[in-house]
């Protein structure tokens, strides 16, 4: 008998599926924001570039999305505190140091950098957000932040380079940096014209990655002209439905950040939530965010291969999301990956025991696109076949719960020896 593959929904990875395409400039493809990243001496090896500055050419509309771990680190707090006005000038950015679980001194180190850069572009210390990402629980000093901001604010820069510069210096255990930027045209007024409109951003992320919001720092920027309360709505909807998905080990950091700045240099109306203008540009942050999500995926420490989970025909959203997030962070799904061993009982296991109510006599599962298991029964598949399948960079997993209507998608990877060996060795 021959069984049709689960009919999973499309992503919004592919820019020209919205009416945009990919350009160059990352970060920098906004009018109006630089960018610059270099070694300031955060870290032991002076060739890997630590600081990163992001900066628009005046204080503009700025949303953000944070951490919701309760441990959550110094510059957490005070880039929430600064976001609150949903405007900011700059972003500053080191690794090697979370500077988390740093008590009082690390807070005014977080404020203190703040300053730092707030001096050397002219505008309030109020208007600059702070990140940080690596080992948590060590004091960050303020020596390198002194020395190494007015070198960065020195070689801010609005192009590819710089955008580049700045992706590398917040990588901690990434093995390459994940850029992305598209351009399209947007509703510009009720006359019917059209401006062009730029989106694009950085993202470091690698381990320590369960929502909220994976272990990520991204910075994303826009010459759409979007007031503060559409930044913020497009923020916090692409961030559900892509940063909010990816896991890699179920863990939750410290110090996830992700930044969006609105330059407006695009030109045209001011861009208001509902307005056709506003669902341009928000399924264009939406596409950056699903294509830096997925590079966080396959970028996974010690990965092998990214992997996309589809839940359909689950009773809700969030119990699609819940049968999902188990089948990701499964140990034994995600080693018969990397075995490349098609064992669709370790998919079904993990989808059962998360107290989703379904009829396992209702459940379809695919494994690679092909049909592993119908109405809660084996379906013969060609091994060899399923091992050439195993050679793709991707892999699906898509199961049909035959109790709804609710779907949910999340990435995730295998699970590797060194994963352990990366981890085990991490402040070594």
């Amino acid at each position: 008998m021959t069984y049709q593959p689960i009919d999973v929904p499309r992503g919004t990875t592919d820019p020209e599926s919205i009416g945009f395409s990919a350009c160059e400039g990352g970060v920098c493809a906004a009018e109006g924001m630089r960018a610059a990243g270099i070694s300031a001496g955060f870290r032991r090896n002076p060739n890997r570039k630590d600081l990163a500055l992001v900066a628009a050419d005046e204080t503009c509309v700025c949303a953000a999305a944070f951490t919701r771990n309760r441990f959550c680190a110094a510059p957490v707090l005070v880039s929430r505190g600064h976001a609150a006005s949903g405007r900011a000038r700059a972003v500053v950015l080191n690794s090697g140091n979370a500077n988390a679980a740093t008590g009082k001194r690390g807070l005014e180190v977080a404020r203190e950098s703040a300053r730092i850069v707030a001096r050397e572009l002219g505008c309030d210390a109020e208007d600059v957000l702070v990140a940080s990402t690596g080992v948590i629980g060590v004091p960050l000093g303020i020596d390198r932040f002194e020395t190494g901001v007015p070198a960065a604010a020195a070689a801010l820069a609005r192009d590819a380079a710089s955008a580049h510069d700045a992706a590398c210096a917040v990588m901690t255990t990434d093995t390459v940096p994940k850029e992305v930027s598209i351009e399209g045209p947007v509703p510009a007024g009720a006359d019917g014209s059209e401006v062009t409109v730029h989106v694009g951003g950085f993202t470091k992320g690698s381990g320590m990655i369960q929502p909220n919001m994976a272990t990520m720092l991204c910075v994303l920027s826009t010459d759409a002209a979007l007031t503060v309360e559409a930044a913020r709505a497009a923020l916090r909807s692409a961030v559900d439905a892509t940063f909010n998905k990816v896991t890699v080990d179920s863990d939750t950091s410290t110090n996830d950040s992700c930044f969006l700045f609105a330059t407006g240099r695009a030109g045209g109306e001011p861009i208001e939530v509902g307005s056709a203008a506003y669902e341009r540009v928000a399924r264009a942050i939406r596409c950056c965010c699903e294509q830096l999500a997925r590079k966080i995926a396959s970028d996974g420490e010690g990965a092998t291969r990214l992997v996309t989970v589809d839940v359909v025909g689950a009773p809700s959203e969030t119990a699609a999301d819940d049968v999902a997030r188990a089948i990701a962070n499964s140990p034994l799904v995600k080693t018969a990956v990397f075995g490349h061993d098609a064992n669709w009982g370790r998919i079904a296991g993990a989808a059962g025991k998360c107290g989703v109510p379904f009829d396992q006599g209702d459940v379809d599962i695919d494994f690679l696109g092909v049909p592993v298991c119908r109405g809660g029964l084996s379906v013969p598949m060609d091994e060899e076949d399923m091992l050439r399948r195993f050679e793709s960079p991707e892999v699906s997993i898509a199961i049909d719960l035959g109790a709804g209507e609710a779907s949910a998608r999340v990435w995730t990877c295998d699970l590797s020896h060194d994963y352990v060996t990366i981890n085990g060795d991490y402040r070594t």
